[in-house]
């Protein structure tokens, strides 16, 4: 008889069947959370390729703020307003996708620490294999 996810009842398995099942299970176990582990350093890896180019990105447009910001200050000098306000226009703008870039690195960063570990995962399985061992 199998339940409604494929799962086959072994309320009717004898002990010796459980017994020998384990080694199986166990290895199930190891491969899938080498999987998981697996799974996750991929997402991990991307998403901090993602952010970093996020801040590359960030930094080729301060990198071209800053000559601006230099024009502008020279234009300011000059007292020439029509010149001035268009260089203080230009250096806002790219001040303003220095911050938009910025911020999407820095999500995709934070996103990164929002994940749970798997070496977590495996720990709470050994503690939980520990705790149902010291039961016996």
């Amino acid at each position: 008889m199998t339940t409604p996810r494929g799962f086959r009842d072994r309320s009717d398995d004898s002990l010796f069947t459980l017994i020998g099942d384990i080694p199986e299970l166990v290895r199930n176990l190891v491969v899938a959370e080498i999987n998981g582990a697996k799974a996750w350093a991929q997402r991990t890896a991307k998403d901090a390729g993602i952010g970093a180019g996020w801040f590359v990105g960030a930094l080729i447009v301060v990198f071209w703020a800053v000559p601006v910001f230099f024009a502008f200050v020279i234009a300011l000098l000059s007292l020439w307003l029509q010149v001035w306000a268009a260089a203080l226009i230009v250096f806002g703008v790219m001040i303003v996708i220095t911050a938009v870039l910025a911020l999407l690195g820095w999500l995709r960063f934070k996103k990164l620490s929002n994940r749970e570990n798997p070496g977590e995962a495996i720990a709470e399985d050994v503690r939980i294999v520990k705790e149902a061992g010291s039961e016996y």
